[in-house]
């Protein structure tokens, strides 16, 4: 007999199987690729962005305990590093690319020891600089992105596009749970087809079953060096703020290497 734990873990993946078969296309619709490669263009302009570091101020939110201090953000194309300063300490969050393809993440907390992230939560983009996200998905093969189309959200009008990433050489079971795990939606502004918002799930560390509701909110956008960058990003887990970061300075394209973002 098979341990319940496994037993269920077979039952909830095929289920998995069976809904996305019947709910999810092949291929990403025109309108979507369209819509997600013209807010591409709002955001880079026509200037291609190789890096970015920002800097600015940053609050987190942590039940009772609200801290203050600096941010500092650098990312490339599939890698960042967002290190904070607060007041009770020091809080990082790196992920970067392998040869491979594949994504390695470390977080470290106020006692300064490095702990690796999960493999399941790092199926999704950090979504901390939206052309990097945006730009990610449009480039990959395996993805598939549907429009569904304008809705209201945080009290605003969006065009609102979901994108999974597809996976037809794995047994169906393994590929629903991956494609799961790698959905993500992305709201824009009617108007200027800037993001104001990438949601995805994340995950307890020991359970990739587990949806937790994250959703990255970007607003007061600027112009710099002919891109569009969010003055100010915040995350929501399960609908409560935990950060919000607010910068006062960008630098685009200053030659920021894989290195310079992984070291210590």
């Amino acid at each position: 007999m098979r341990p319940p734990r496994l037993w269920l873990a077979l039952v909830l993946c095929c289920s998995f199987a069976i809904t996305l078969v019947a709910q999810n296309p092949s291929s990403s619709t025109p309108q979507a690729l369209s819509t997600l490669q013209s807010a591409l263009q709002a955001l880079t302009g026509n200037t291609a962005t190789t890096d970015a570091t920002l800097t600015g101020t940053a609050s987190w939110f942590a039940g009772s305990d609200d801290e203050t201090g600096t941010v500092v953000l650098k990312t490339i194309s599939g890698a960042n590093r967002l290190d904070l300063s607060l007041s009770a300490g020091t809080r990082s969050e790196i992920r970067t690319g392998t040869v491979s393809g594949s994504v390695v993440g470390t977080w470290i907390g106020p006692d300064r020891v490095p702990h690796a992230m999960m493999d399941h939560n790092l199926m999704t983009d950090a979504g901390w600089f939206p052309a990097f996200t945006i730009g990610n998905l449009r480039s990959a093969s395996n993805v598939v992105a549907t429009y569904i189309g304008v809705e209201t959200r945080n009290g605003s009008s969006v065009v609102h596009i979901s994108a999974s990433q597809q996976f037809s050489s794995l047994p169906s079971a393994s590929a629903a749970l991956l494609q799961h795990l790698t959905k993500v939606d992305i709201y824009l502004d009617p108007s200027t087809l800037l993001p104001v918002s990438y949601v995805y799930n994340s995950h307890p560390d020991d359970n990739a079953m587990l949806d937790i509701p994250t959703e990255i909110r970007y607003s007061n956008y600027q112009t710099i060096t002919g891109a569009q960058v969010p003055f100010r990003v915040q995350k929501f887990i399960s609908s409560t703020l935990i950060l919000d970061l607010q910068f006062q300075n960008a630098s685009l394209n200053t030659g920021l290497t894989s290195t310079q973002i992984t070291a210590q």
